[in-house]
């Protein structure tokens, strides 16, 4: 019960957050983005223990101080880069946590998995092809954090082609959202304005945080099997 009604009130306070954006209050919006990812470490504490739930932990940790450090990015350039860290180890959590998640089979010998890492590849090679020449300094930071994000979703697609569960959807869909999320925060920043950017940037990236701990804690509802994410 009380995981559901965390899960409902980080949904309920990210309709709220994305609204303000929606209408161009910004300004009330930065106040109220520090208390968003609490509601999903707080729900991932109160699941009950799993053997992954560190690394889930630590990913959103160090995802909400990345938060916190990116409110400061239009100040001064540092903070961007901080940011850009705090995400990368938050990432680096990430893709830890999907490889030490219980497989049911070996998903590597899909033909299909595979495919999907070329088609991760190109991705990756078109962006950076993208933003490099509006790079500058950040060229090889900037680099580092595609090669690790595009590693997360390699790593995710894999778990999904290993998992039964139904969990294996959300996890992936939060990868991708995060993908989608992070490509549109660096074309928006690096070559060309986006509509509506931080409405966009925002959703997919809430979304991507709220599908992955859904999905990693269905995936271990059999060491808790009194808890429930939803």
């Amino acid at each position: 019960m009380k995981n559901t009604i965390l899960l409902n009130s980080y949904i309920s306070f990210s309709i709220l957050y994305l609204i303000l954006i929606l209408i161009g209050k910004e300004d009330f919006a930065w106040f109220l983005k520090p208390f968003l990812l609490p509601f999903l470490l707080f729900t991932v504490v109160r699941f009950g223990k799993f053997s992954t739930q560190k690394w889930l932990l630590t990913a959103l940790l160090f995802c909400w101080i990345g938060d916190m450090v990116l409110l400061f990015a239009n100040r001064n350039e540092l903070y961007f880069i901080l940011g850009l860290v705090f995400f990368l180890v938050g990432h680096l959590s990430y893709i830890t946590l999907f490889v030490q998640q219980k497989k049911d089979h070996n998903g590597s010998k899909s033909p299909l998995f595979w495919v999907t890492i070329l088609v991760v590849l190109f991705y990756l090679k078109s962006m950076l092809s993208l933003l490099f020449p509006t790079l500058g300094a950040l060229k090889i930071p900037v680099t580092v954090y595609a090669v690790t994000i595009s590693a997360m979703l390699i790593i995710a697609l894999l778990g999904y082609f290993s998992w039964k569960k139904l969990g294996k959807y959300f996890v992936l869909i939060g990868a991708v959202s995060f993908v989608i999320s992070d490509s549109l925060l660096a074309i928006n920043k690096f070559n060309t304005p986006l509509p509506f950017a931080s409405f966009w940037i925002m959703l997919t990236y809430l979304m991507a945080q709220y599908a992955i701990v859904h999905g990693i804690l269905t995936l271990n509802q059999e060491e808790t099997p009194n808890k429930t994410p939803t």
